[in-house]
């Protein structure tokens, strides 16, 4: 990967958002595009989810980073199959099935309600019949998609940015991935929780959760350490890359990682290294690639996991 420092991108101090890899996302300048966007990619995902035959830990369910924004990747439908995939460059919703026809959503400000609608309506014109809960998850309040005219917003700027940052996330994690030869998952975006994430096992189960329900019994059934990227929320007040273990091992919280910004969140019980103090590093890829690496190695060597048996050595070093 060819790494591009800061200042390859900064003129007279100022940042080149057009050539930026790594754009800023501040939460609350677009926090009502991210809300929107949310729920439209909730019922796209929820359409993959419902016709794509069940894989283990949920992997039927999340979306994909592509060269123009965020896939299902196929879904199969008939004799065939379709995709739905955002276009983040054009700003479309596009439709392709393996049929040959397509059809085609403007991304636009609209609410919910009305994205659904039209959505929904699209696929049956393509001969799709898709039936999903109308019921957003894991967000508070969550209003059915089809009574749900609050959420209207979607600044087509910082839709461009969210999926950049994606994309080059997407890109350093790729090269993270590779170093691993045990069980990892694909890079996944979870439309649940908004967030691109990459998991490794250890191979091992996991303890049963006490009271934990279907879906965060399969997700961990076995023990991970998951890193990625969130745009951030709640307790986290901007976009973040984070890294937890499952279970989390004694001590956790108390190992240093790097680079020196990162932390570890007592309340949520991740280490995170917050978007902003990667992106203004010298070198952003790097920096993000020692933060997974090392809260990997934390979280690894506490747990006990067979390093020698899941890694491959050579390329664990720069």
């Amino acid at each position: 990967m060819r790494r591009i420092a800061a200042e390859d991108i900064e003129e007279d101090g100022l940042w080149n958002d057009k050539d930026d890899r790594w754009p800023p996302l501040p939460l609350d300048e677009w926090e009502d595009t991210r809300a929107t966007l949310h729920m439209w990619t909730q019922i796209v995902g929820k359409i993959r989810m419902t016709l794509s035959p069940p894989q283990n830990h949920w992997w039927h369910v999340p979306l994909y980073v592509c060269a123009r924004g965020l896939t299902t990747s196929l879904i199969p439908y008939g004799p065939g199959g379709f995709e739905i995939l955002f276009d983040f460059v054009e700003h479309k919703l596009l439709i392709p099935k393996s049929d040959g026809s397509t059809a085609t959503l403007d991304l636009a400000p609209r609410s919910v309600a009305d994205f659904y609608r039209e959505l929904m309506s699209t696929l049956k014109s393509l001969g799709i019949e898709a039936q999903i809960n109308v019921k957003p998850m894991e967000v508070p309040d969550p209003i059915p998609f089809d009574q749900d005219t609050v959420h209207a917003a979607y600044d087509a700027d910082y839709a461009n940015r969210f999926w950049r940052i994606l994309l080059n996330t997407d890109c350093v994690l790729r090269e993270f991935r590779g170093r691993f030869v045990g069980k990892s998952s694909p890079i996944h975006f979870f439309w649940g929780s908004f967030d691109l994430a990459l998991t490794r096992f250890s191979g091992r189960r996991a303890p049963e959760r006490p009271g934990a329900d279907l879906v965060t019994r399969e997700a961990y059934s076995h023990e991970v350490i998951s890193c990625g990227f969130w745009p951030g929320g709640g307790p986290v007040k901007g976009a973040a890359f984070y890294c937890y273990a499952a279970p989390a091992p004694a001590g956790l919280e108390q190992m240093r990682v790097q680079p020196d910004a990162a932390f570890y969140h007592e309340e949520l019980g991740e280490f995170f290294l917050m978007y902003d103090d990667m992106r203004r590093a010298p070198l952003p890829d790097d920096t993000l690639l020692d933060f997974a690496q090392s809260t990997y190695d934390a979280a690894a060597d506490l747990a006990k996991w067979d390093r020698d048996a899941l890694e491959v050595k050579n390329m664990n070093a720069k």
